[in-house]
């Protein structure tokens, strides 16, 4: 740290020499950048022995005396920069010696070939144009952190260039989907994103406070009600895409705003809304990457209309050999469900269950493009019901590797049957689901003037970029992903700084321990526990957990370990990440929600004001991973 601090304060002393002969770096307004890295190193032909100009960043430096090379990169690559003081003049060359890595400058030069064949410009004039006051990553290892790769992505950008294809991709896909709808008819809209009523989804929302109103306000979860209020106002054919925003868990397919479609057509039903989405998206897969096929990890997909479909309780059947066609009572459905490990409510009816059932035995198999079908109404208080069988819906999802990417209905347009199920959604709200929706009375209105027979679409065009860029991670595919802030960027609603991880000040007067084991353990036995020192690379919610949270752990060994803890209703998982915590290390494997858990990590649990308590133990971060304890 001293040596990084040293480094630092030598480039500021520089930026001060620089100031005081009258040279300031800042004071450039533009540089008539005329050529790029790429189209010289593709043409070399054509540019040999030719005149160029070119602007972008120092990379590397290298050589002595009287001649010395740099690496430049641009927007687009790299190439070699030839500087000999011969060609600069002693005074300039002095000047370009002295730039440091991460400086930029624009370049004047003259383009040719090195002895060792290297394409390179032999510099007539080098100016610096921004001096870079801060330390890029050493270039063998360059930025590998995770964490810090998303909370710098211009440092990312910088060091691991290669990434910004995935964000070119993803530009190509989103004007590739608005080209599909455009031309097809389909009328781009802007809805609100402030709203007074968190309505089209069930979610929870982020909530804010107009002052000149006096009202608080949310975030939209979907743009789902002010769409049909166009489709009723008489536009046909509708659709926007945008961020929504929801204040809910974050793991490797979940951040809190992200960026979603949804698009209504007058006088169509969710059979439709099935084949806009695989025409959709063929479209899109080959349009970027030239075929309708995508790599995603080890598996290829095939995005090829038409995609298999099937209904949520054959899938059930298919997949768990539970039939739901044969159990008819909310009470029949909750035996099967307890009988067969599935976390539910004591209150939860048949089709609530079917729900649970299908993501925790289905979707993990749904790897190839998949339309399931067939939703039970407690679970789509916007769909229509199915006439021949009212207590399902016409609705399906779109599953691809595993992951839902889209959801779609015949959207509901009887009045009085949105109100029933909106009262519904009301008092599950009243009994503490603060995901269920709130009573929107003047989208009811808009059902009673009169909303045409109508198929809807909403599409997660994150995810969907995360299949057809082959990225596994939500925030590989987002410039800047939301992160908790750390350091000088804390909220100045807390201390600089606060750690929100440390266990808050109790009255001990309220607390209540377990008495002490009286019986012995014999001591050989309990030396057989190997505890460990282990430091939190990531940790994220488990899908479909209300309990458990799964820690990346770096323990000494040089292999990451996998443990799942059930403490997701005490610590948030972003919280965790860089802790260093206490963990045994040789138990053996077990499943927990289909992850293998390799380990325990230490809690310490007592009765606080008769409520249970619970402390992940935390050590000094000094202490280094893999640490025996004694």
């Amino acid at each position: 740290m001293e040596n990084l601090n040293e480094m630092l304060q030598i480039r500021r002393q520089k930026l001060q020499e620089l100031l005081d002969a009258n040279e300031n770096p800042y004071v450039h307004e533009k540089f008539d950048n005329a050529n790029n890295t790429k189209e010289i190193l593709d043409n070399f032909d054509e540019f040999d022995e030719k005149e160029v100009k070119i602007a972008g960043r120092i990379m590397s430096k290298r050589g002595h005396g009287k001649v010395n090379f740099m690496d430049l990169q641009d927007s687009i690559g790299r190439i070699q920069l030839f500087n000999k003081v011969n060609e600069l003049g002693e005074e300039n060359y002095a000047k370009v010696k002295n730039m440091d890595i991460g400086d930029i400058v624009g370049v004047e030069g003259t383009i040719f070939k090195t002895q060792s064949g290297e394409i390179s410009i032999r510099t007539k004039s080098v100016v610096l144009l921004s001096k870079s006051l801060q330390i890029l990553p050493e270039k063998w290892h360059g930025l590998k952190d995770p964490d810090l790769r998303y909370r710098q992505r211009y440092v990312d950008l910088i060091m691991n260039p290669e990434i910004k294809d995935t964000f070119i991709k993803r530009s190509k896909i989103i004007s590739a989907i608005r080209e599909f709808l455009d031309t097809r008819g389909f009328l781009e809209v802007d809805t609100p994103i402030l709203n007074t009523i968190a309505g089209g989804a069930n979610a929870r929302p982020f909530i804010t406070h107009h002052n000149t109103l006096d009202i608080d306000m949310y975030l939209r979860i979907a743009n789902e009600l002010y769409l049909k209020r166009l489709i009723v106002g008489g536009f046909d054919k509708v659709y926007e895409m945008g961020r929504m925003f929801r204040n809910e868990g974050m793991d490797h397919t979940h951040n809190p705003e992200y960026t979603a479609i949804e698009l209504y057509q007058a006088y169509a039903d969710y059979n439709d809304m099935m084949n806009i989405t695989e025409q959709l998206v063929a479209f899109v897969c080959e349009k970027v990457n030239g075929s309708t096929k995508a790599q995603f990890g080890e598996t290829e997909i095939d995005f090829t209309p038409p995609w298999r479909r099937i209904t949520m309780v054959d899938a059930i059947k298919e997949y768990a050999d539970i039939n739901f066609d044969e159990i008819e009572t909310d009470e029949q459905a909750r035996e099967v469900a307890k009988a067969n490990n599935v976390e539910i409510r004591d209150n939860m009816s048949r089709g609530e269950v079917i729900n649970e059932c299908f993501e925790h035995f289905c979707e993990e198999k749904l790897v190839q493009p998949t339309f399931v079908l067939g939703h039970p109404v407690e679970v789509s208080p916007l769909a229509k019901r199915n006439p021949d069988d009212e207590r399902y819906t016409h609705r399906f999802e779109a599953f691809v590797c595993t992951k839902e990417i889209a959801n779609a209905f015949s959207e509901l347009n009887n009045p009085i049957d949105q109100k029933e199920r909106f009262l519904k959604q009301v008092e599950a709200r009243e009994n503490g689901d603060d995901e269920a929706q709130m009573m929107d009375y003047d989208f009811l209105n808009a059902l009673e003037v009169g909303l045409p027979p109508t198929g809807g679409l909403g599409i997660g065009v994150d995810r969907l970029i995360m299949m057809l860029t082959n990225n596994e991670s939500i925030r590989d595919i987002m410039l800047f992903p939301t992160m908790k802030p750390v350091g000088n960027n804390s909220s100045s609603n807390s201390k600089d700084g606060e750690d929100n991880t440390k266990a808050k000040k109790l009255d001990l007067s309220k607390v209540k321990v377990e008495p002490l084991f009286e019986d012995f353990v014999d001591f050989e036995k309990f030396s057989e526990s190997d505890f460990r020192v282990v430091k939190v690379k990531s940790c994220e919610e488990v899908p479909k957990s209300k309990k458990l949270l799964k820690f990346t752990l770096n323990d000494g060994s040089g292999k990451d370990r996998i443990i799942l803890s059930g403490i997701k209703n005490y610590y948030s998982a972003e919280d965790l990440v860089g802790k260093t915590l206490l963990a045994i290390t040789n138990l053996p494997p077990r499943k927990m929600m289909g992850e293998e858990s390799c380990g325990m990590l230490l809690s310490a649990i007592c009765e606080y004001d008769g409520e249970e308590v619970l402390n992940l133990i935390m050590l000094d971060e000094n202490i280094p991973a893999g640490s025996k304890i004694y």
